[in-house]
Parts: C-alpha cells; structure tokens; sequence
C-alpha cells in the first residue's frame, strides 16, 4: 500500500511537472462578473458551475470516457483530474478518487440538511460536485463530478 501511495506521487508529480500545472501560490484567480459567466457558458453550465446545480443522473458522456487524458474545468481550463484517478461508481456522475496537487478548493455544504463537502475548481470557483468517503483505495474517498463541468482531452 506505501508502495501505491509512492507511485501515485510520483506520477502526479511527473504529470504536474509534465502538465505546467502551477502551485496556487502562484495561480492567477478567475473573477468574472455574472454577466460574463452567462456568456461564457451555455446554460446548464452556468447552473452547475455558478449556481451549485446538479445534472441528471446518467446524463454525461463523460460516464462512459476509458481513454487516457485530462478532464479540466469547463470554466477555465484548469486541469483537475488525470484519467487513471476515474473509476466507474455506478451512481450516474463522472467519479475520481483523487484529484491533481491544488486543482480544488473545499467548503461545507448544508443544502441537504446535513453537512456535506462541496469541492470547487481552485482557479475559477466553478461548483463541480461533492467528495464522499465510499470510493476505491487508495484514498477511500469518491469525488462525485457534474460532468457538465468537465472537459474531457484525450491523450
């Protein structure tokens, strides 16, 4: 298991390297008005993105993506997940179980009732979906994507 969680950092290292992927110290953050943003994107976007909406499950074509690549934000083109962090959850929603170094920002979310942890797109903001603590080794954790969100870019 230390063996995995070596390989996994080095390889997200490699690709961060690889990728230009700058630490947020140094990332240059996204403001845009509301009147932007509904420009910029279509409209079930900006639902998803700038008003904490969810897509249907099942809806996203992303579900079904196997090849290698990068799935970025919609909103800006950060790259927050590399292809080898998906995996099939079976609950409808593009799922990883890890992110890329910096990618994410995190805030608790209470819409439900009870607190759930809402992650967003660290340079833009863009709401992309909820982490929860069902997902594969080696993090034991699900990140749950509106695929809406993502850009998919193959290898």
């Amino acid at each position: 298991m230390i063996r995995l969680k070596r390989r996994s950092f080095l390889f997200l290292s490699l690709f961060g390297v690889l990728s230009n992927i700058r630490p947020v110290m140094s990332m240059e953050k996204i403001n845009m008005s509301d009147t932007e943003w509904k420009s910029k994107l279509n409209d079930q976007e900006y639902n998803v993105l700038r008003k904490h909406g969810t897509e249907r499950p099942g809806s996203s074509i992303h579900n079904y993506e196997e090849r290698k690549g990068i799935y970025q934000c919609v909103g800006c083109d950060l790259t927050l997940f590399n292809s080898e962090m998906k995996f099939d959850s079976g609950t409808g929603w593009p799922s990883f179980f890890d992110y890329l170094p910096n990618a994410l920002a995190f805030k608790t979310d209470f819409k439900l009732i009870f607190p759930r942890k809402e992650y967003h797109c660290a340079r833009c903001e863009g709401h992309h979906g909820h982490v929860f603590n069902d997902g594969p080794e080696p993090t034991g954790l699900r990140y749950c994507n509106n695929g809406i969100a993502l850009n998919f870019i193959p290898d």
